[in-house]
């Protein structure tokens, strides 16, 4: 059986943070085509192909690993804009953060997130959570067809 894996994008201002979630998506070859951006502007940019990404190609995400304690934009703004968009707004959005404060969650689920999971503390947790997550978006979901988003609802 050939899986075809899209691109995930990793929304993640801490290295630390990205370097972990790296490798647990290498650990189900889901690594090789995930793009990691740094704060909320850059995250924006890359789905508006905007600056450096300008002349980046048409490929469809699987997902959006957010944080949402991000500089420059904030991971709800992010979250807002996606989920405002005609065009983004089938694009699934996994909140993955440190937070646990209620307001965060219920606004994230409010704007429309897919899901939301706290980084665990220990080390092996978050490498389980994030395997997971990428295998179920990357590989096991089914994205709506192109050009079927008009009046999709997430």
């Amino acid at each position: 059986m050939t899986v075809t894996l899209r691109r995930i994008l990793l929304v993640e201002d801490n290295p630390n943070d990205a370097e972990l979630t790296m490798e647990a998506l290498s650990e189900h070859n889901l690594a090789n085509d995930v793009v990691w951006v740094h704060d909320g502007e850059e995250a924006l940019d890359y789905l508006y192909r905007r600056g450096r990404y300008a002349g980046r190609g048409d490929e469809r995400l699987a997902v959006v690993l957010l944080d949402l304690k991000l500089p420059k934009v904030d991971g709800l703004e992010v979250l807002r804009t996606i989920k405002a968009d005609e065009e983004l707004r089938t694009i699934p959005v996994v909140v993955l953060t440190s937070s646990r404060e209620e307001r965060d969650m219920v606004d994230s689920y409010r704007l429309g997130v897919n899901a939301y999971v706290v980084k665990p503390v220990k080390f092996g947790e978050f490498m389980d959570a994030v395997r997971e997550l990428g295998a179920f978006w990357a590989i096991v979901n089914e994205p709506p067809p192109t050009g079927g988003t008009k009046g999709a609802r997430s």
